[in-house]
């Protein structure tokens, strides 16, 4: 059975961590003393659900936890620091911290380690997250207990519905360009003017004319989507910028 550990302090365990060329110890104290860190852990690095959902969500809502009193997001895996970094690299994650757990002292610390000797993985992290203030949790999220990897509550928008109720989410803005577009400039200035992150797509480096077709339906350059809706080149996205600013008045 997998326990929840609210109003208990973490595990005390050392992190065998990589910089550069070196190795950096971490103790839990240094990790969570007098901090107030989100933790998402999740069953290994480079898997199908961890890389295109847990981590990406975390990643980009990162700001939005650290507006509302979080230190730090951290993700662990039980993985060792070189496979880890790799991950990270991978993922650009770079708003979170990637904590390896090679050896499951933390993991197993929280009552998570499981087997998954099925898939050949050994013993891994069960999915959760949870909320650490000054090295005490006070939220855990933690995935039932049910065969394979359930993915239900430890998500980054469920965290984010437990520290900031009425936070608004952020929206997801993807930008077709090309290089030399000056109407392109144009709309990432206004993106950046309105605090708007944005996913940029260039020309013949991420996409092609025939992808933008099939997906837009028109070859011409900006082209920006958001939410998955099209919103159409640099003078429609001002007209959307207009109008969502006279709603929000």
């Amino acid at each position: 059975m997998l326990e929840n550990r609210e109003n208990q302090r973490v595990p005390q365990v050392t992190f065998r961590t990589r910089r550069e060329h070196e190795w950096v110890d971490l103790s839990s104290d240094e990790i969570f003393n007098g901090r107030t860190v989100v933790v998402f852990a999740l069953p290994g690095a480079f898997t199908p659900t961890c890389s295109s959902t847990h981590v990406p969500r975390y990643n980009q809502l990162t700001p939005l936890f650290k507006r509302h009193g979080v230190d730090e997001v951290v993700c662990v895996s039980v993985n060792d620091a070189f496979v880890m970094n790799e991950w990270q690299l991978e993922q650009q994650a770079d708003r979170i911290r990637f904590l390896p757990d090679g050896n499951g002292d933390f993991t197993r610390g929280m009552g998570m380690l499981v087997s998954k000797q099925d898939l050949g993985f050994g013993e891994r992290s069960w999915r959760y997250s949870m909320l650490v203030k000054d090295g005490v949790i006070e939220k855990m999220f933690i995935e039932p207990d049910l065969p394979g990897d359930p993915f239900e509550v430890s998500d980054a928008d469920n965290m984010l519905a437990y520290l900031a109720p009425n936070e608004q989410q952020p929206m997801d803005v993807t930008l077709f360009t090309r290089e030399g577009c000056p109407f392109c400039v144009r709309a990432k200035g206004m993106l950046r003017d309105a605090d708007i992150e944005f996913e940029e797509l260039v020309l013949n480096k991420n996409y092609s004319e025939s992808s933008l077709r099939a997906v837009a339906g028109i070859s011409m350059v900006p082209q920006v989507f958001i939410n998955g809706e099209r919103i159409g080149g640099s003078d429609d996205l001002e007209q959307y910028l207009a109008a969502q600013q006279r709603s929000a008045a």
